[in-house]
């Protein structure tokens, strides 16, 4: 069963949990078929490489990363984003601290095992 976010999502910081080690992630509005999620990442931390059925533009709101989808690899910086289609390896390596707003189609329902 799909999820649908209320219509005004808050900047809650007990919204907020860790994802992995030098990551936090809020997830933002979403429904069956979009999601948007904002990824707070330290210097250092690591996006490793995965795979989902889920398509995904993500946007860099600050910092630098170090991006690499399908074997290519780019450093992407504030302003700059990047598209991943369904199934295919990607990850990023946060070379200076900062934030990544992803963007998922349809919704990733295992972001939302909190609710």
């Amino acid at each position: 069963m799909t999820k649908q976010s209320p219509p005004f999502v808050t900047a809650d910081p007990s919204l907020i949990e860790q994802a992995d080690d030098g990551i936090k992630r809020q997830v933002l509005g979403y429904g069956p078929d979009l999601m948007a999620v904002k990824v707070w990442f330290e210097e250092g931390a690591v996006g490793y490489q995965h795979e989902h059925s889920h398509t995904q533009v993500s946007y860099v709101e600050s910092g630098e990363f170090e991006v690499t989808i399908d074997g290519q690899t780019q450093i992407l910086g504030p302003g700059d984003s990047f598209y991943v289609v369904s199934n295919k390896l990607h990850g990023a390596v946060c070379k200076k601290a900062g934030v990544l707003i992803d963007i998922f189609s349809p919704q990733r329902e295992d972001f939302l095992t909190r609710e």
